[in-house]
Order: C-alpha cells, then structure tokens, then sequence
C-alpha cells in the first residue's frame, strides 16, 4: 500500500506498513541513524513479524523524509517518533498490542520513549552500546537498555565494533554472525525476531 505519512511537530514523518490479516499485534521499527526503512535487517524483522501474524510499521523520521543524513538531537527524534505512535493507534493499528523497536539509533529511540508509547516489548536490532574508536571513551547507552520495564530483544553481530549488551532479566541477548550491519546472516535475524515475537505474544 501507499506510504502514510504522519504530521509532527518537526515535519511530516512516513510510514510503510505491511498488513497482516488478521493482526495479532502490530511491530513498528526506526531506521538508523544515517539510513532509511530498506535497511536488510529491518526487511528481516519485517518478514518474521509476518510469520508471526504481525502487521509491521517501518518509520521514516522527519529529517529522512526532508532528505537530511545527518539526524537531529535526541529529543527531536523522541519527540517526533511518541506523536508518529500515538498517530499509529488512533489510525491504522488501533486496538492492537504494540511492540516497537528499531535498528541502531532506532532502537535507542525507541528504549527511551517506550514507557510513553505503552508498548509491551522492544526489539532492537544493534544496539549501539559504546560508540567505538575515540580517544575518550564515550559513556555506554546501557542505561537506556536498562530503564526498559517491558521485555526486550536485542540482536547483535557478534563482530559489532558497538559491542554486545549483556543479558538481564526480561532482556534477551541474540548474538548472529557479522558486525554493526547484520548482513551477514539475515535468515539468523529473521528467526531470532520472529521466535522472540511468537514467545512474548502467543507463549512459544
């Protein structure tokens, strides 16, 4: 179907969705930072939220539907991707459990805002837990992995210059060959995505 797009405060966003009929739920992913909804991972979480019985939602923020690489501040991007939701549930995925989630920096988008999305899960496909090769050390996003009291999912190259989040209760750790890109095993993200789903909204 035809993207939708969706007024926000910072310009319109877009929205691709992939229908399910019936939905069990829906699963709405952020791009990255510096890349768009056709990422290959993000295709994958796509498909395994078919096999799941999901309809999917892949988001374009404002700043990528205006032709800018580079992404504005993070409360922008927060700002933007609550009001692109709660569009989301008064639209097209009204009155379906939400999980949402994103790859990169879509994914943190996503850890932050979830309490105010009323989410029950997040799915983040690499996680950037430490930026790398800086002189200084840069502080690790684990925190926003960890204020997440929904149930989370992250899938992570095991060769992510990133590094890899640990596990914890409620968050689990699925290490799948390649680095930062997910590209070099995309049936592993597919199944990894599509088993996660299954087990949070149906039980196995």
């Amino acid at each position: 179907m035809e993207p939708l797009d969706i007024a926000t405060t910072h310009g319109p966003a877009r929205v691709h969705l992939h229908e399910h009929e019936p939905p069990r739920a829906a699963l709405v992913l952020g791009h990255g930072a510096g890349g768009g909804v056709a990422a290959r991972d993000l295709v994958a979480a796509t498909r395994a939220a078919a096999s799941a019985g999901l309809t999917a939602a892949l988001v374009e923020q404002p700043y990528r539907v205006a032709g800018r690489r580079s992404p504005p501040p993070a409360a922008t991007l927060d700002t933007a991707w609550r009001e692109i939701i709660a569009a989301l549930r008064e639209g097209p995925l009204s009155g379906l459990r939400l999980v949402v989630g994103g790859r990169s920096s879509g994914a943190r988008v996503a850890c932050r805002t979830v309490a105010g999305t009323d989410a029950v899960g997040v799915v983040c496909l690499a996680f950037p837990l430490q930026p790398p090769r800086r002189s200084t050390p840069a502080p690790s996003r684990l925190p926003e992995l960890e204020a997440v009291t929904v149930p989370v999912l992250v899938v992570q190259g095991e060769r992510d210059p990133f590094g890899i989040p640990p596990e914890a209760p409620g968050r689990t750790v699925v290490r799948v060959a390649g680095d930062h890109g997910l590209k070099s095993d995309l049936g592993a993200v597919e199944t990894a995505v599509g088993d996660w789903l299954r087990r949070l909204l149906i039980g196995g």
